[in-house]
């Protein structure tokens, strides 16, 4: 445990894994999608997740990588910075290997800004589904979905949340926002890639 900073957790919600206590570090910033959000993101996702590569690219928690694995995703990565959040995560992670079910699940996790993990990620690639949750304060939508666009199946889906409408991120021209929400003061979306524009 970090010296002044408690545990939390968060529940996986649906899968194999429904039910299974995922602990974090509560960092300034952390914000773990919650419970009523994550059930929608997943019920958008159903059909999507079994056998694609997924990555929870500003991870925290790790809660939607985890809920993927739990869904049948054949690779999940999670890309987290904090080295003791990294630590949490790697631990649920071999946790979670020890069960029979989806024992046949890719797990990588980076311990890395989202910027650096880049050139490990591209040994990976494609991404069929990115998750993008960044800290809010750092401004990173725009920034990080040019950067891992090149990266992204025909056809991904990338979810991102954000504390403003979606449409003032100044997202990328090849996004096509298919389904959106707005639970409390978080708007989050989910949009189809198109390698057509880049």
């Amino acid at each position: 445990m970090v010296k002044g900073r408690s545990l939390s957790h968060v529940r996986i919600i649906g899968g194999d894994f429904k039910r299974r206590n995922i602990d974090f570090i509560g960092a300034d910033g952390l914000r773990p999608t919650p419970d009523r959000l994550r059930e929608t993101l997943f019920n958008w996702l159903m059909w999507d997740i079994p056998g694609k590569v997924v990555v929870d690219l500003c991870a925290g928690s790790g809660i939607l990588g985890f809920e993927s694995w739990s869904r049948g995703a054949a690779r999940v990565i999670w890309v987290e910075p904090l080295a003791k959040q990294a630590e949490r995560i790697a631990q649920h992670i071999a946790t979670l290997q020890q069960n029979a079910l989806h024992a046949n699940t890719q797990t990588t996790l980076i311990n890395n800004k989202a910027q650096s993990a880049l050139a490990q990620i591209q040994q990976l690639a494609p991404i069929d589904i990115l998750f993008l949750d960044p800290p809010y304060q750092a401004n990173l939508w725009a920034e990080l979905l040019t950067l891992y666009s090149p990266l992204l199946a025909p056809g991904a889906l990338v979810y991102i949340e954000a504390p403003m409408p979606l449409s003032e991120l100044g997202l990328p021209t090849n996004l096509q926002l298919l389904k959106s929400t707005q639970v409390g003061q978080i708007y989050a979306g989910l949009f189809a890639h198109s390698p057509a524009e880049l």
